[in-house]
């Protein structure tokens, strides 16, 4: 009797002949708001994060991987579409990306095509000011958990009151692509200690439904799953569980050593952290003492403990029902976040501690336990890694994707890649209105060109850093290292210029996908 495989079997094993069976692999798509590369797998030796840890010592930690622009929505954008957003001509939180590509294929609908049931749990695409989850991108309806941002009777009730302990005149507007963040409105206090149990918070509620959506993959085990699992904390305000704060001794925290902006940075680069100064706790001008620094640095560190311990009961589920062998799993923070460095706090700028992300890839069936790479690597390049990994062809969809498969880095850690990432971030520039930061990493330094879109490059202003020498970025040295510059313009460039804001309104989602 003759045993014929499937098409799409022909396919992935053609397409990865070193996969070691031929089950379709799932995928747990981990997204988690505001992480920086504060991690104990990345070095740290202060934070507690047990359990993402040990992920990583299942897979590939990438120790150069970039945002393509510090700000929730866009980079989530660029997450889920392959493209760049100087490529969308999104750069702010409110604009969905279908306005500007309305016939994108989603990485999660790429896998939908291919057979995969596809859900989405928590944030994974930008929801608010105006945005919304991708309908199209899930089988089901995007669960959305119902808990509240505070549980303490004293931080509601400040919240509720609408009144911030704060004086002065209200602050700038902030930056641009920072919609929504503006400190006239009081959003409450930013830190919470609470006696609650993990499942007061939304992360908590997000685990269980994570681990529900695990028990019922388990049932259908001729239909792979592509699970996406957002998590928020650690974005303001810091709320956590009381034994999370508990971890750690607040007096022991070290302030930035660099609080001042870079010494002949423009005058607009740094960010003004207008999302941080929404919060009634917080100053609307001027610097935060040394109490209140750490008292941040205490709660950022708490809410990633508490999320930590979130990413961990999923991992416990997914090993419990013995789907880790054949399960790609992939952690990414959107972005990185300034805690006091150059005086900034929050993300929204092009500096190092904004746009540097922890990333970690596993896929148990081909990669390497235990590795790290240096490689370069940029969210857009995602998309291409995680459709190479599963055995799916090359992506060719309604857009050319910007991103860059690195799944032979997955394979081989020391595989070569690319030699430089792009980002971008907007800013006012005084005078003159809008212009956009588009700026080029390599391994050794970053350049960052401001100028309008099309504008003629002798209009832009110039930074350059050497993470060499100066890892915390002290000085701009454009105009001492005019070859430096000169090489790295070039490698702008040769991409294609950037889009303007693209102007239009926010499409609605589908009815099935408007509650979770």
């Amino acid at each position: 009797m003759k045993c014929f495989l499937p098409l799409w079997l022909l396919a992935v094993s053609a397409a990865n002949p070193g996969a070691a069976d031929n089950q379709r692999p799932n995928v747990l798509l981990i997204c988690v708001d505001d992480l920086k590369p504060l991690l104990g797998t990345y070095g740290d030796r202060t934070i507690k994060t047990p359990h993402i840890d040990r992920l990583a010592a299942r897979g590939t930690r990438f120790d150069r991987a970039y945002c393509n622009q510090a700000i929730c929505a866009v980079s989530r954008n660029a997450l889920m579409t392959g493209l760049r957003p100087t490529t969308v001509g999104i750069y702010d939180l409110s604009t969905n990306f279908r306005v500007a590509t309305p016939d994108a294929v989603t990485v999660a609908q790429y896998f939908q095509r291919h057979g995969w049931r596809t859900e989405s749990l928590g944030k994974v695409m930008h929801r608010g000011h105006g945005n919304h989850e991708d309908a199209a991108s899930w089988s089901v309806p995007h669960f959305v958990p119902k808990a509240a941002t505070y549980v303490t009777e004293a931080a509601l009730a400040i919240k509720q009151s609408g009144v911030a302990n704060q004086t002065g005149p209200a602050a700038a507007k902030g930056e641009p692509g920072d919609t929504g963040y503006r400190p006239a409105v009081a959003n409450g206090p930013s830190i919470e200690i609470a006696d609650a149990p993990d499942n007061a918070y939304p992360d908590g509620l997000v685990a269980e439904e994570a681990i529900r959506r695990l028990q019922a993959a388990k049932a259908r085990p001729t239909e792979p799953l592509f699970l996406a699992v957002g998590f928020i904390k650690p974005h303001l305000p810091f709320s956590a569980p009381r034994k999370y704060w508990d971890l750690y001794n607040r007096a022991a925290f070290e302030l930035a050593p660099v609080q001042t902006a870079p010494e002949g940075a423009p005058s607009y680069s740094p960010a003004s952290w207008g999302e941080l100064r929404a919060y009634a706790d917080i100053p609307r001008e001027g610097p935060l003492s040394p109490d209140q620094q750490r008292e941040l640095i205490h709660g950022y560190h708490a809410a990633t403990s508490y999320m930590d311990a979130q990413v961990g009961k999923v991992l416990d589920e997914l090993d419990r029902l013995d789907l880790s062998d054949h399960t790609i799993i992939v952690l990414w923070g959107d972005h990185g976040w300034h805690l006091g460095d150059h005086g900034q706090w929050c993300k929204h700028s092009n500096f190092e501690e904004a746009t540097r992300i922890p990333l970690l890839v596993i896929d148990p069936r081909q990669g390497r336990p235990g590795s790290s790479s240096a490689a370069l690597v940029e969210s857009v390049d995602l998309y291409p890694t995680l459709a190479e990994l599963a055995g799916l062809p090359a992506p060719v969809v309604s857009q050319t994707l910007d991103g860059r498969s690195f799944a032979a880095v997955v394979r081989n850690p020391a595989a070569p890649t690319k030699e430089a990432i792009f980002h971008v971030y907007p800013r006012t520039r005084p005078g003159d209105g809008f212009v956009l930061g588009r700026a080029v990493r390599t391994a050794r330094h970053r350049l960052v060109e401001w100028k309008k879109p099309g504008a003629a490059p002798a209009t832009a202003d110039l930074e350059l850093y050497d993470y060499r020498v100066d890892p915390l970025e002290r000085k701009n040295l454009a105009t001492e290292q005019p070859a430096v510059v000169a090489r790295l313009r070039a490698l702008l460039a040769s991409e294609p210029e950037a889009k303007p804001q693209i102007k239009g309104s926010t499409p609605q989602p589908k009815k099935k996908n408007a509650k979770g």
